[in-house]
């Protein structure tokens, strides 16, 4: 049996999630392939957190490849990815391939435990649910505090991704529970996807702009502030330019948060190149926590030839991906997947 789940894309809310703001995130086409007849041979921290919760009883063997490379995403059934991709297919993209390979696991025991393939598939389809059923809510509760655990902490919004697909607003509460609902993007909207060569550890990020906050509390409140209310208006936006204006709002305030907390959140290739992203009515930030990995490309038309090759000067590569892709399921080629559900 073969599972697979998604990655993810921050599209807006980042850093101010952790605040209560929040966060728009979209599940991209390009999956995690978890292989039940293949014994593992590696167990992430995140996995390993779900076993020692006594949430999975083993490991599997899973592939990565497609969140961790620049190259288009092989076909599930069709040809491999080419040989020599441009970006190195063993460092992450930042395309949530912890939470992606901890969810695929996760579904895939749960499949396993079905008594039979016949009973699971009879029971997923009077409730529309992929084959063979699982508790969804049940799947993403014991991810999300497996991810947490081994990561420190955490919105899960990723998790969130890779368990229902599609594109979601994300509402961490006080309490840590994550409140998710389908989010609909304004029509006629063009996002392409942008890679790096270089990276930073969203953890030592975030660690910085901690820092931040117990030296210059004022500061880090009033931007975390002034990027949550662009949060708030992204999601609120009924159009291409507000959602534009919104996650210029958002990057504008981010870029000061890293310069207050000596954290690139905003790269200098992205900063060079903000304007000529405006030029073409788009915004350009980066995703999740920044410091390369991605980076969106937001407007009403795709980048233009110009923009690309400016680009590509600034050592950014377009990454192919389509956004709202379906949440963890198991691979049936006769069929397609499910529509996300939440």
């Amino acid at each position: 049996m073969i599972v697979r789940a998604p990655g993810k894309l921050v599209l807006s809310g980042a850093y101010a999630v952790l605040e209560g703001a929040p966060a728009l995130v979209a599940a991209v086409d390009r999956y995690v392939v978890a292989d039940l007849a293949r014994p593992a041979d590696l167990v992430t921290e995140e996995v390993q957190a779900a076993i020692d919760a006594g949430a999975l009883d083993r490991a599997v063997w899973f592939d990565a490849a497609a969140l961790r490379s620049a190259a288009p995403a092989a076909p599930a059934a069709g040809p491999s990815a080419p040989a020599a991709p441009p970006l190195e297919a063993s460092r992450k993209l930042g395309l949530g391939s912890s939470a992606a390979i901890l969810v695929a696991t996760l579904a895939a025991r749960a499949a396993a435990r079905a008594s039979t393939m016949a009973t699971a598939a009879a029971a997923a389809a009077a409730v529309g649910q992929p084959m063979p059923a699982w508790d969804t809510r049940a799947l993403f509760l014991d991810a999300l505090a497996a991810h947490r655990r081994a990561q420190g902490g955490g919105s899960g919004v990723d998790v969130a991704a890779s368990v229902y697909g599609g594109v979601l607003c994300c509402r961490l509460g006080p309490g840590g529970e994550l409140a998710v609902t389908p989010h609909a993007l304004p029509g006629r909207l063009a996002v392409e996807v942008f890679a790096s060569d270089a990276s930073a550890r969203t953890s030592d990020m975030l660690e910085r702009v901690r820092a931040l906050a117990a030296s210059a509390p004022e500061a880090h409140r009033a931007l975390l502030g002034a990027a949550a209310e662009g949060a708030r208006a992204a999601v609120a936006a009924a159009d291409v330019r507000a959602l534009v204006a919104a996650l210029d709002r958002q990057v504008d305030a981010l870029a000061e948060l890293g310069d207050r907390a000596g954290a690139p959140i905003v790269t200098p290739a992205l900063r060079r190149l903000r304007p000529a992203a405006a030029a073409e009515g788009a915004s350009l930030a980066p995703s999740g926590a920044g410091g390369g990995d991605v980076s969106i490309f937001v407007g009403a038309a795709p980048p233009s030839a110009a923009f690309l090759e400016a680009a590509r000067a600034s050592g950014l590569e377009r990454v192919p991906m389509s956004l709202g892709a379906p949440g963890v399921h198991v691979l049936d080629a006769a069929r397609p997947p499910p529509a996300p559900r939440v």
